[in-house]
């Protein structure tokens, strides 16, 4: 009895040791951390693309149908014409996963595909825009490298438009919060990722598809972007959501409750950061002996906690906003 009463209590104290070491942890850990099951997680501020909340932000891990979101502003950038009918190429159809189940000879719009891509998640839908823009699935890969470049993403490779396994099929959660940003400064993204239901083109009868994005509907303020799933990538999710002017897209990687974590994340966001007018257009710009040098050519917001200060330098004719050392913005001005 004694000896299981010592095994009990032995227990116990390594569960308090446990619990006491991962309070510790937290406490000390990087500001830019916030507790998350998810294997890869940050949380991105859309129009500056301030890091908010990270955890494992740059390790490399497979996306799953996340990938579509790249996919799309590839697209959307490189077809003059999205209502513009063609006929499906036969190498786009019996795609496996996900379908909306496109059929030999048949033509669409490249927006109506978008929607079946990003709503439905269409692996064919995928396929059929990717050789619509390239002759080969690997022409639009490299095309799709060279647009999440663009977008500011340093360590992911793609190899495929619908995210299915294959190696060397990678991003990490900081890249994809980086193009998801990217990707929702476009009108035309931001319109089809926010839609819930939507009726395109069907052979005998349209096809009405219905998002998959459960926080659309259940989040005040969500307007968007993808969900995923492979067994070898797990549960991934990219939300966006808008709240009192700010707008912030959430990445979570390998995440089992990922709608719930996402949800509160980007509520966190909300409550944690306000979307701060820094410079204002036509501000008489002053320097630190309250000297008047210039004036701003134009506004400059930048998402800021409670208590966060930046300051403004001056260097020939540009001012150089820095928030703890680092630099987040310049600006040219009109000189005094």
């Amino acid at each position: 009895m004694k000896k299981k009463l010592f095994r009990i209590a032995m227990g116990v104290l390594a569960v308090m040791l446990c619990l006491t070491m991962l309070i510790s942890s937290l406490a000390f850990a990087p500001a830019s951390y916030h507790a998350s099951t998810a294997r890869g997680m940050a949380v991105m501020e859309v129009s500056t693309g301030r890091l908010l909340y990270a955890k494992n932000e740059t390790a490399r891990l497979p996306m799953a149908s996340t990938t579509k979101i790249l996919t799309a502003i590839t697209v959307i950038e490189n077809v003059a014409d999205l209502d513009a009918p063609f006929k499906i190429n036969p190498k786009s159809i019996g795609i496996e996963g996900t379908s909306i189940y496109l059929q030999k000879d048949e033509q669409l719009t490249a927006r109506e595909l978008l929607y079946g891509l990003m709503l439905r998640s269409g692996n064919d839908a995928s396929m059929a825009l990717a050789l619509h823009v390239s002759p080969t699935k690997e022409a639009f890969a490299d095309l799709m490298n060279a647009t999440a470049k663009k977008a500011g993403a340093t360590d992911s490779s793609y190899k495929n438009p619908h995210g299915l396994d294959e190696e060397g099929h990678y991003t990490t959660a900081l890249d994809l919060a980086r193009v998801s940003a990217y990707a929702m400064r476009n009108e035309t993204f931001r319109e089809i990722v926010s839609t819930k239901n939507k009726k395109i083109s069907g052979v005998e009868y349209p096809r009405v598809i219905q998002n998959k994005n459960r926080l659309l509907s259940s989040l005040d303020g969500c307007n968007g972007v993808k969900t995923g799933f492979t067994k070898k990538a797990g549960r991934t999710y990219v939300g966006s959501r808008e709240h009192n002017g700010m707008t912030v897209v959430c990445v979570v990687l390998n995440c089992g409750p990922m709608f719930p974590e996402s949800a509160t994340l980007m509520k966190k966001a909300a409550d944690e950061f306000k979307l701060t007018k820094v410079i204002a257009a036509d501000e008489i710009l002053t320097d630190e002996f309250n000297q008047k040098v210039g004036v701003a050519r134009e506004d400059f917001f930048y998402p800021l906690r409670a208590g966060e200060t930046v300051d403004l330098k001056f260097q020939d004719d540009e001012v150089i906003v820095t928030l703890e050392s680092k630099e987040i913005y310049r600006q040219k001005f009109n000189v005094l």
